[in-house]
């Protein structure tokens, strides 16, 4: 039998050997996206909270507010559109295209003190501002209440 003197950090390269394979397991996902950027295209979005209003910005650089659909169903707000792929590319003239283009589809549950009607989008230099006004809160008195 061989002994062997125990040192604590081998558990510790252990653990780091796990996570490199995990990076290179997520790093080979990632890639194969990047392959099929025709149908990899999601927006980033920007959400805050206003004194008045919930704010969700959507940075759709390059496509036309014609392109865009906002829909409130129930408390769900649904934005959706298409990037589309510029018809004047030609193949030859590009080493590599790392624009990802294709149909995108965001949805955001909305909060429950919010007035759906008065919903309004705004958009100007590739960003889409979708503004959510609160509900007023009438303040409550305390009423006294006589019996007759």
């Amino acid at each position: 039998m061989r002994v062997t003197r125990y040192n604590p950090f081998n558990d510790f390269q252990d653990v780091r050997r796990s996570f490199d394979l995990l990076n290179n397991i997520l790093n080979s996902v990632e890639q194969k996206s990047d392959e099929g950027a025709l149908a990899a295209f999601i927006p980033a979005v920007n959400t805050r909270e206003g004194e008045y209003a919930y704010h969700v910005e959507v940075d759709l650089p390059g496509i036309k507010k014609e392109d865009i659909d906002i829909n409130v169903e129930g408390n769900v707000l649904t934005i959706s559109g298409e990037r589309k792929v510029k018809d004047e590319i030609k193949e030859d003239d590009y080493y590599k295209i790392e624009s990802k283009y294709g149909k995108f589809s965001r949805s955001f549950t909305l909060p429950e003190k919010v007035d759906v009607e008065d919903i309004h989008a705004e958009s100007g230099d590739g960003v889409l501002e979708i503004i959510i006004p609160k509900l007023k809160e009438v303040e409550k008195k305390p009423k006294k209440i006589k019996i007759k």
